[in-house]
């Protein structure tokens, strides 16, 4: 092989590599699990779509000012998800992590640009002192 065409391969492979790392860097950017203190800054700064996926009698039990709830175990779960501006940012939250965690996963996958996720969940929320509708 001449030189001419060995550089060409290594500037292609470097690019690609380069093209490849970009790509998965702002596929994982879409979901940033998140601490209490930093949903309760976004909450205050940003206009943010609140999502509470448990179930509705959990709901109704506690939820965090401005929530709408979509129970994640619903049938038609993913309709409902579908329904929320995939272009404005969203903050899910369950009761400790795992459902809204799911969420988040098919919300990516779903194409939404920004997904927040509450690290501990209303849990975490709660043992912090801040404030929930009952």
């Amino acid at each position: 092989m001449d030189m001419a065409k060995i550089k060409t391969f290594f500037i292609i492979g470097i690019v690609s590599l380069f093209l490849t790392y970009c790509n998965t860097s702002n596929q994982e950017e879409v979901v940033q699990l998140i601490t209490v203190e930093e949903m309760d800054q976004l909450l205050e700064m940003e206009k943010v779509q609140l999502v509470d996926v448990r179930t509705p009698g959990e709901y109704k039990e506690s939820h965090i000012p401005g929530a709408i709830n979509i129970d994640f175990r619903d049938e038609n779960f993913e309709n409902l998800i579908l329904a929320i501006d995939k272009s404005k940012p969203v903050a899910v939250y369950c009761g400790r992590g795992g459902r809204s965690a799911k969420c988040s996963a098919y919300m990516k996958k779903a194409g939404f640009t920004k997904v927040y996720d509450l690290d501990g969940g209303i849990t975490e929320w709660m043992f912090k002192g801040k404030e929930t509708i009952k």
